[in-house]
């Protein structure tokens, strides 16, 4: 399962990027997914790629990020990750990264969060 790395070394002179946690909301505030951890899980990557890009990263400027997932079990990993993949493609960071299991995040209704870190070369 070539899901990440072990350790990532920002080059010098980078620029810290910080991506606060993304949650599976859409453009227009509404919640995508109800109750469906992989549909949320592809909105939050979605979510946290245009966060890089609007940043002036791209994927592979990635560092490190955390997948926060309410309830977590094992039989997760593939939905999440799966969704992951299909926001990514071939362009899927293969960096340090954690899995939290967690009891809740901000709402209810809100069952994955996505935050992490990228470093930018350049002003």
């Amino acid at each position: 399962m070539n899901l990440y790395s072990h350790v990532a070394v920002s080059p010098p002179g980078a620029r810290l990027v910080t991506i606060a946690g993304q949650v599976a909301l859409d453009a227009t505030g509404a919640l995508v997914g109800a109750g469906d951890y992989g549909l949320q899980a592809e909105q939050a990557f979605r979510n946290f790629r245009l966060a890089l890009t609007a940043a002036g990263a791209a994927p592979a400027d990635l560092v490190k990020y955390t997948i926060h997932v309410v309830d977590s079990s094992p039989a997760l990993i593939e939905p999440v990750f799966g969704a992951g993949r299909r926001v990514f493609g071939d362009d899927w960071p293969l960096v340090p990264s954690t899995w939290l299991g967690v009891a809740a995040l901000g709402l209810p209704e809100w069952l994955i969060e996505i935050d992490g870190l990228a470093a930018v070369s350049g002003p």
